[in-house]
């Protein structure tokens, strides 16, 4: 959970290095530094908290080197202190910027403590520039060393390491952490999201775990895990959104919000032409296998399971297959049965989450009938490695707590679930009535959009509160979660989501004249069970902020607050409610004084178990 950025080329990268961290920092800001190498050797530059700290160290005296690396952290050993930042360096010749965790480390600190190198930090990552170090002193290459290096470390990490007597090259190393190389005229790039170095290049070498890598000007060099010579191939990717900026809004997470009536009409556009499905398009380049699946099991974590616990609803009605979720971080430790014909889904906004790509790795060996991954990001670790994919495409998401990633991601999951409810085209005509309904959620969502200052208004008696309750029925239960999820990871209000029919089994103990509820309630076949639950509330004084369309009857008033919601089928609800909750969230963050963006203790991409 934290962003590594290197660079060597002919002109000086320390303003390249800068620029790439601001562009990682969705992925931790707890710390940042950079390291370059000089006349005097390895000059290190370090600050708490976010990079605009550490541009305003620069600002007094900017680097000129042809080398560097630079980090910006997310701490997981040590706290966040100048210390515990990286770079990391070993007795002025080694520097080390690194993601993920080393688990063995204490061994090996205690083994190079033995053996005379002092620690200055509390970071596992120290033990790796020791470790080289070390190798290095011994056999005077550093390709060599980093080799011998990571042979004794257990765990999940990517790495850039450079020498202060080396000035031409760069040894990168993957395992179980994104890394990409970037390759320019005359120069190397390495980042943990390709996305950093969009300004600089747009041909990209993406490695595999095991792979050691050296970067110099005249070339690549790479050996896989075997220590065998390999050429990983070599992509070019789009460069649309490399430049991606706030605009006019006044976060990244608004700027998202509003932009999700365009990412899903492009979404459905890539899935759809002449009012058909197409099966390719959603991962199924073998029709075979499209007619064999009999069942589903999605796999995820966070807000993606969300997404997957809405299609469990949808793939079950409308499908009519069984199908099972689970979080990712749980679903291996549990020794899972795979039913036959199982389609095996994961869903990720980044595609380099942790646990869910070892949840994919445990897959591909478990037997199920083919592996699919609905993600945001093409060049991602998740959609390289499964055997089938369908991109949402969302575009760019900077800010931390996602937005048009999850309704994207929802809307591929109902389109996968059209696709295997009509894959035998005895109702086509019932198909693309369906989908036809499904043209029109990006207008509802602009409606939805068009309520901004409603929901903000809705928001101001919500931010006095310590906690909140969220409660849905049916598909849209889910959406409560997902709900309540916002709210706590951006605003810190404590919030908790219910399926309605639960409040009388231990909730409603918590319902008072001082406890907001957040319910969903559309016009739907569910209307009257969740009106019943709502009088519930009320009958205990609750405070009730309800979400509801015109047809509902519900009507605001004492102890009611109200936002009519357009009239949507309910198919595109759960898309519609869920941008709601969104801007519910980011109105109370705002009022809150939360830093939108950057929630504290969160990172964008979770890349450690």
């Amino acid at each position: 959970m934290c962003g590594l950025i290197g660079a060597l080329s002919r002109r000086n990268v320390a303003p390249l290095l800068l620029d790439g961290l601001k562009r990682l920092e969705y992925r931790g800001y707890d710390s940042a530094g950079l390291a370059c190498i000089d006349g005097a050797g390895i000059s290190v530059h370090r600050r708490v908290g976010k990079v605009a700290e550490l541009e305003r160290l620069l600002q007094r005296r900017m680097p000129d080197s042809a080398i560097g690396i630079g980090h910006t952290r997310w701490a997981t050993h040590g706290e966040p202190e100048e210390r515990n930042a990286h770079p990391q360096v070993s007795r002025d010749t080694i520097a080390v910027v690194h993601n993920g965790i080393i688990e063995n480390y204490e061994g090996l600190r205690k083994m190079l403590e033995v053996m005379g190198y002092a620690f200055s930090s509390d970071t596992d990552t120290e033990v790796v520039a020791h470790l080289v170090h070390y190798h290095y002193a011994g056999l005077s290459d550093l390709f060599a060393a980093v080799r011998t290096a990571v042979n004794q470390l257990v765990g999940a990490y990517a790495i850039a390491v450079m020498a202060a007597d080396r000035p031409d090259c760069l040894v990168v190393a993957r395992q179980g952490n994104p890394l990409a190389v970037g390759i320019g005229d005359g120069e190397q790039f390495v980042a943990s999201d390709a996305v950093a170095l969009l300004p600089f290049t747009d041909r990209f070498v993406f490695l595999e775990d095991g792979d050691v890598a050296c970067l110099a000007a005249d070339g690549l060099s790479v050996l896989d895990a075997d220590g065998q010579a390999v050429e990983r191939p070599l992509q070019q990717l789009d460069v649309a959104g490399a430049g991606a900026d706030k605009g006019p809004y006044r976060h990244y997470m608004l700027k998202e919000i509003h932009e999700q009536p365009d990412a899903l009409a492009d979404t459905i556009r890539g899935c759809v032409e002449h009012g058909m499905l197409l099966p390719a398009a959603l991962g199924f380049t073998d029709r075979e296998l499209l007619q064999r699946v009999q069942a589903v099991h999605i796999v995820a974590c966070g807000t993606s399971h969300h997404a997957g616990e809405v299609a469990r609803y949808w793939l079950e009605s409308v499908a009519r297959l069984p199908c099972s979720v689970d979080l990712a971080s749980e679903y291996r430790y549990r020794d899972p049965v795979v039913p036959p014909g199982c389609l095996f889904v994961t869903l990720s906004q980044s595609g380099e989450t942790a646990d869910t790509l070892a949840a994919l790795r445990y897959a591909a060996k478990a037997g199920y009938l083919g592996t699919l991954a609905i993600c945001n990001c093409p060049a991602s670790s998740l959609v390289r490695e499964s055997a089938m994919h369908l991109l949402t495409r969302a575009g760019p998401e900077i800010g931390v707590a996602s937005t048009k990633a999850f309704t994207t991601q929802l809307l591929s999951v109902l389109l996968l679930t059209l696709l295997l409810a009509h894959r035998h085209r005895h109702d086509a005509q019932a198909g693309r009535s369906q989908l036809e309904q499904l043209r029109q959620v990006s207008a509802r969502v602009e409606d939805v959009l068009n309520l901004s200052r409603r929901i903000e208004a809705l928001a101001v008696p919500l931010v006095n509160h310590a906690s909140a309750l969220f409660l849905g029925r049916g598909p849209l239960y889910p959406i409560a979660r997902e709900g309540a999820l916002k709210l706590k990871e951006i605003s810190y209000i404590h919030a908790e989501a219910y399926a309605s029919g639960e409040l009388k089994h231990g909730p409603l103990a918590l319902v008072d004249d001082q406890m907001p509820v957040i319910a969903l309630a559309p016009s739907n076949l569910l209307l009257d069970k969740q009106r019943s639950n709502l009088r519930e509330v009320q009958a205990r004084k609750g405070q009730l902020f309800v979400f509801s369309d015109r047809d509902s009857g519900i009507e605001a008033g004492p102890g009611v607050r109200l936002v009519e919601m357009p009239k949507v089928d309910a198919l595109s609800a759960p898309i519609v409610y869920a941008v709601a909750l969104q801007l519910l969230a980011y109105h109370a963050a705002v009022l809150r004084g939360s830093d939108v963006d950057k929630p504290r203790n969160l990172a964008k991409s979770v890349t450690v178990e």
